[in-house]
C-alpha cells in the first residue's frame, strides 16, 4: 500500500486513476494497525485497485476535506468521485464483495 503524505497527492491520485482505495489511519489506532493486514489481503485480489495509506496526524486537512470523524476509514473512489466507505469496524466478506462488484460494473 502506498503511503501518501499529503492532500495534494491523494488529490493527484484520484485525478489520474481510475478506482482508487483510500485507507485513512493514525498511529496510535489499534483498531487501524489490526485492520490494515486484513484490508491488505483483499486487495491482493483486485490488481487494478490503487491502494493509497494516509496518515490523519500528518495530514490534519484530510478530516475536513472527507468528513472524517473517526479511525480507520476506508473510500473507495473510481474517477475521483467516492463510491462507498467504511469506517471504525469493516467487515472484510463485505469489503471484498462490495469492491469485486464495482470491478464487475467497470468491466462491462
Amino acid at each position: 500500500m502506498e503511503e501518501v503524505h499529503s492532500l495534494e497527492t491523494i488529490k493527484w491520485k484520484l485525478e489520474a486513476e481510475t478506482l482508487v482505495f483510500l485507507y485513512i489511519s493514525r498511529p496510535n489506532c489499534p483498531v487501524c494497525h489490526a485492520l490494515l493486514p486484513q484490508v491488505e489481503e483483499v486487495l491482493e485480489d483486485f490488481k487494478s485497485v490503487i491502494p493509497l495509506l494516509a496518515d490523519a496526524e500528518a495530514i490534519p486537512e484530510i478530516a475536513g476535506e472527507y468528513s472524517i470523524f473517526t479511525v480507520p476509514v476506508i473510500i473507495v473512489f473510481v474517477d475521483g468521485k467516492e463510491m462507498f466507505r467504511k469506517a471504525r469496524f469493516v467487515p472484510i466478506d463485505e469489503l471484498h464483495s462490495q469492491i469485486s462488484r464495482l470491478i464487475r460494473m467497470l468491466d462491462n
